[in-house]
């Protein structure tokens, strides 16, 4: 009974990503998070659960992946091509000519993110080296960068931040750079412990910590903040232990 309890928490994964999907469509991107959020949660312990249970499988590693394609790759794609749209509602009427079948050519740019997201799981599943460390950012943390933004906008309200969060060349830039760092050739320490020793997992708790006093400090503002920290500490870690 215990092998099937991982799969029932990554089937919660993939049910919380399709929930998420049908509030993005439909503007709702503040419960699309917390849908994004749970499903990542349950993300987590599957994987945990599988391993304190002894129970891995590979049947559970492909699961895995096609629910974190909708939870952590459809959903994102789904934000930032609704991001991109409100952009060309404030333009003004948008020139049929940039409209096919009814959707927006421009925003789909959007969507390239879960192209990439699709791209980076598929690698994940049949390169052996990433037991211990990532290639490149991995999806949940990329989905928490891209669900970031609207909820700063609900949240921290502020009419600078908001501007930049709703200019173009902003969200394509993060769109190009969201793409590029889910496949970027970048070994990013994992968030594993194989031990509770500090000597051993001394990225990991300085890690923890500067996230806790971020999130304290900056709420949700700090989400962008976290992830180029773990970029930059992953690189840095990757220079030293050189």
């Amino acid at each position: 009974m215990k092998r099937y309890i991982p799969n029932a928490l990554t089937l919660l994964n993939l049910f919380c990503g399709c929930i998420a999907v049908i509030f993005a469509v439909n503007n709702n991107f503040i419960t699309a998070a917390l849908f994004v959020f749970l499903g990542i949660f349950f993300d987590f312990f599957d994987g945990f659960a599988a391993r304190k249970l002894n129970v891995q499988s590979e049947l559970g590693v492909q699961l895995d992946s096609l629910a974190d394609m909708v939870t952590s790759g459809l959903v994102p794609g789904i934000v930032m091509y609704k991001l991109l749209e409100l952009i060309e509602l404030d333009w003004g009427e948008t020139d049929t000519s940039q409209i096919l079948f009814g959707v927006s050519i421009f925003s789909c740019l959007g969507l390239t993110i879960t192209l990439a997201s699709a791209y980076r799981l598929a690698k994940f599943n049949i390169d052996t080296e990433q037991q211990n460390y990532f290639k490149g950012l991995p999806t949940p943390a990329n989905a928490l960068l891209i669900l970031s933004l609207p909820l700063i906008m609900e949240y921290q309200n502020s009419d600078l931040i908001n501007s930049i969060i709703l200019n173009q060349w902003f969200l394509i830039g993060l769109t190009a750079f969201s793409c590029w760092i889910l496949n970027a050739n970048i070994k990013l320490f994992a968030l594993k412990f194989k031990d509770w020793s500090f000597k051993n997992n001394s990225i990991r708790y300085i890690f923890i910590l500067l996230c806790v006093v971020l999130l304290i400090v900056l709420q949700f503002a700090a989400i962008p903040l976290i992830i180029l920290l773990y970029i930059s500490m992953s690189v840095l870690d990757n220079l030293t232990s050189k």
